[in-house]
């Protein structure tokens, strides 16, 4: 190993990769062009995670990608500079002008604004009035932007406990005068909060706004600053006082949606346009400059301040995914650990195989709520049809129409921490508050666009991509 090798930073590497870094004289945060068998790349050499494999060399692209090359494919890396460690967000000081909008922004964890710390290779997240005003100067055009960093967990590790305190926190924010709250949440179960946060808060007389990002602020391609800006403006000037999602779009950059809270459903795993409004339509369409209604039965922005905070909840519901040859020990290990409510999302109509009525007939002795739901989450559970159908209501399973199975989970999550009484529970499940159930779906409220297709792919060349 020669001499400036030795001075390189080669955090994170051994074994093989360590080698090849040793071999060219390069480290971490090199500046490098690497010659592989499988051809030429130039990027910055990122530190290597301590859980990761010795054999691979993790390069930034240009465009904002990291890609991992084999150590056993580089020829030959030369050295064009190094990239000094830029870890700290720009912050400058959020303009205030008492002629906008009082905003909130309450974090929960989720990336909202980020770049990259180039010590560790994590993204840093921008929270502070000051960073995101670095980060996204428009949103000074828009209010006047203050922070509160309520939880910072990963979206899975949200549950009872943030539900409940967001909750109280929304309605003291409301009685304390804001204009609009916007929430900063992973997109992973942005859809559960939004559900449970309908329920929890009833009446608002302010939009309750939920965002989110699919790509972090250091990739060209991030959805973070348009998700982050429509946002904003959605807490400041739309007229919808409900909890809403708002996120990307198309899969340009174009616009984002406002979808309703109980409507909303992550559909994708990486797309920047995941959020989807399932069986129904979205609210409004929204970019930097304008916002679109798609409908007008949404309830208004108020002058008033109040609000309904029920922040109840039973941590004793769970979610059965039905799958053809399920036997009835897996709903019976359930109800015998003490759960009180059990969602089924069931095939077609809202089905399960006759060997699990054994179990629903458990569950009913047992005074233990069972719902069904639909798999094919487009379209309602239709349990009069056939004679499973009919014969599960006759053991105690009621039909939840065209509630999704995540909102039916948090809402028989939601109706439990008030009443087991099962009358009750009932009336309450079926009693529409933010449109979990809808009289029918609008003729344009299922559109799944099969590639392929011929007419399919003549809408496709007329549309911008």
């Amino acid at each position: 190993m020669n001499e400036q090798a030795a001075t390189k930073t080669t955090d994170g590497y051994r074994g093989p990769g360590l080698a090849v870094l040793q071999r060219h004289g390069v480290g971490v945060w090199s500046d490098v062009e690497v010659q592989t068998t499988g051809g030429r790349f130039r990027g910055i050499i990122l530190p290597r995670s301590e859980t990761a494999d010795d054999k691979h060399i993790v390069l930034k692209l240009s465009s904002g990608y990291n890609i991992g090359v084999a150590a056993e494919t580089v020829k030959s890396m030369t050295e064009h500079g190094r990239r000094a460690a830029n870890y700290k967000i720009p912050e400058q000081e959020f303009p205030i002008d008492a002629g906008k909008p009082n905003i909130v922004l309450f974090g929960t964890g989720g990336t909202i604004a980020s770049r990259l710390d180039y010590r560790s290779g994590a993204v840093i997240p921008a929270f502070s009035p000051g960073e995101l005003y670095g980060s996204v100067p428009e949103l000074a055009d828009v209010c006047n932007l203050r922070t509160e960093k309520l939880f910072g967990v990963f979206s899975e590790n949200m549950g009872p406990e943030q539900y409940i305190a967001l909750a109280n926190r929304i309605g003291q924010a409301i009685e304390e005068g804001v204009d609009g709250i916007v929430i900063g949440h992973g997109t992973d179960t942005m859809h559960h909060t939004a559900a449970v946060l309908t329920f929890m808060v009833q009446d608002p007389p302010i939009p309750i706004v939920m965002v989110g990002s699919q790509r972090s602020s250091d990739r060209p391609s991030s959805d973070a600053a348009l998700n982050l800006i429509c946002a904003v403006k959605t807490a400041a000037e739309s007229d919808i006082a409900e909890v809403v999602v708002c996120m990307f779009g198309p899969t340009s950059d174009e616009y984002c949606l406002i979808h309703r809270g109980t409507r909303v459903r992550k559909m994708h795993s990486s797309y920047r346009s995941t959020f989807r409004t399932i069986g129904d339509i979205p609210l409004a369409m929204i970019d930097p400059q304008t916002i679109t209604l798609f409908r007008d039965d949404y309830k208004r922005r108020r002058r008033d301040r109040n609000v309904h905070i029920n922040p109840a909840y039973c941590d004793e519901v769970t979610m059965l995914y039905y799958y053809p040859g399920m036997k009835p020990d897996v709903m019976e290990a359930m109800i015998e650990k003490g759960y009180r409510g059990i969602v089924i999302a069931g095939t077609g109509l809202g089905h399960v195989n006759k060997l699990t009525y054994r179990a629903l007939r458990l569950a009913q002795e047992k005074g233990v709520h069972v719902y069904m739901t639909v798999q094919t989450l487009w379209g309602f559970a239709g349990m009069y049809v056939y004679e499973t159908g009919r014969e599960m209501m006759a053991l105690g399973v009621v039909p939840l129409a065209n509630m999704l199975p995540e909102v039916a989970f948090v809402k028989l999550s939601w109706v439990l921490g008030q009443s087991d009484d099962r009358d009750e529970v009932k009336r309450m499940m079926l009693t529409s508050i933010g449109d979990e159930i809808t009289e029918r779906e609008p003729y344009n409220g299922y559109l799944i666009y099969q590639g392929a297709v011929p007419e399919v792919q003549e809408f496709l060349k007329k549309i911008k991509r």
